[in-house]
């Protein structure tokens, strides 16, 4: 183990509140520093002052798991109300309902059919043809045909990731993406909610100790920490090594935000799959919150497009050549003494919330048992490539 000086976390985002949180309980003196003026990183909610609405700044998160632990640890923090993400798109100047069910089926083809009758008839769709798919385009062709692919899948991966269906691997569409009932409920998950009073409250009362002490608009040095006794990184892997073998990619997103006096589209997310309109979706935040009454409404059109150097990273590529990269600065990484790589950034990896409180927690666990040994702490937790 490296330096006598305080644990140091880059951060204030779920992965650096929550491993933050079990050192300082453990006895720690823990330093966690954030470049931006608030906490809760992307995660971060605020109240809309014109209207009330809690407002999802950097876009919606919806918190969906089946690990209990992870469950009773957000909810020690925070109450969660109970909320089920329904989504809805627009194909061709019609509204159906997503993921792909019998009911979006029965209205796409104008059916009444039964759940065995639906399998038969979208195997019918299927090609046949594509015997080991290797691509997004065949996954979803193998799987629901030419019709339902272009409706509601192609348009929208185009603009989501900025490139033909074609050049995306079939790993993307990980099961098949069709329910033969009218189950709408976009996530499959035992414990689904939203904290009551928003992400920033509850990442605020994880962070609430003592021994913790944060530092917002401020960006880590590593020269400045050199006596650190541990630095856990959440920030840009790449960036950590000043972009010496060049940028991981990533897409960002960019939001039109407006406001309406009423009830804008009637439901939280409305997807938009048509290629022609340029954002992939609008998000109505007061549907976020089904608990609270709102007259007026905020909305956010969001635009997907590759990150350059001063946007803020979403999404992970991991296309052939960013694996090359990462493998790169995974390598430089394990060779660095005193500091563990953590959370979506650190380790280039898209992780839902719950994962990234559980690896989190994991983490801590593991640095405390690894103190206590005498041991060295690892740069992953789980190794990105």
């Amino acid at each position: 183990m490296q330096g006598n000086g305080k644990i140091v976390i880059v951060g204030a985002g779920l992965s650096g509140a929550v491993i933050g949180r079990e050192l300082a309980l453990a006895g720690h003196e823990v330093e966690i520093l954030d470049a931006r003026d608030h906490i809760a990183g992307n995660c971060h909610t605020e109240r809309d002052a014109d209207t009330g609405v809690m407002v999802h700044v950097y876009g919606p998160h919806i918190f969906h798991t089946d690990d209990a632990e992870v469950w009773d640890y957000v909810n020690g923090f925070q109450t969660f109300m109970p909320y089920k993400n329904r989504v809805k798109t627009t194909s061709k100047d019609r509204v159906y309902s997503l993921p792909v069910n019998l009911h979006t089926i029965n209205q796409f083809f104008g059916k009444t059919l039964r759940p065995d009758e639906a399998k038969a008839f979208i195997e019918e769709q299927a090609d046949k043809t594509i015997a080991d798919p290797q691509t997004f385009e065949e996954q979803a062709m193998r799987f629901v045909g030419k019709d339902l692919y272009e409706a509601f899948f192609k348009g929208y991966t185009e603009k989501q990731w900025g490139c033909s269906p074609t050049e995306l691997p079939a790993s993307i569409l990980k099961r098949l993406p069709v329910r033969f009932n009218y189950d709408d409920n976009y996530f499959f998950h035992k414990f689904q909610g939203m904290p009551e009073n928003g992400y920033t409250d509850m990442i605020g009362r994880i962070l609430d100790h003592p021994n913790i002490h944060v530092t917002l608009s401020k960006r880590f040095e590593r020269a400045e920490h050199a006596d650190a006794s541990h630095v856990f990184y959440s920030g840009q892997l790449d960036g950590y090594f000043d972009y010496e073998a060049g940028r991981l990619g990533y897409r960002t997103l960019d939001f039109e935000r407006f406001s309406y006096d009423g009830d804008y589209q009637g439901c939280a997310v409305m997807n938009y799959g048509d290629a022609s309109v340029p954002f992939t979706r609008i998000t109505e935040h007061k549907h976020f919150s089904p608990w609270e009454e709102h007259q007026g409404s905020v909305c956010y059109r969001e635009f997907s497009r590759a990150c350059g150097p001063d946007d803020i990273p979403y999404y992970p590529i991991r296309m052939v050549e960013e694996k090359e990269q990462l493998a790169q600065y995974v390598t430089r990484a394990e060779k660095e003494r005193g500091v563990t790589f953590v959370g979506r950034l650190g380790t280039y990896r898209y992780l839902d919330m719950d994962v990234t409180i559980r690896e989190a927690l994991d983490t801590a666990r593991l640095y405390l048992s690894k103190l206590a040994d005498g041991a060295d702490m690892p740069a992953f937790l789980h190794r990105p490539v």
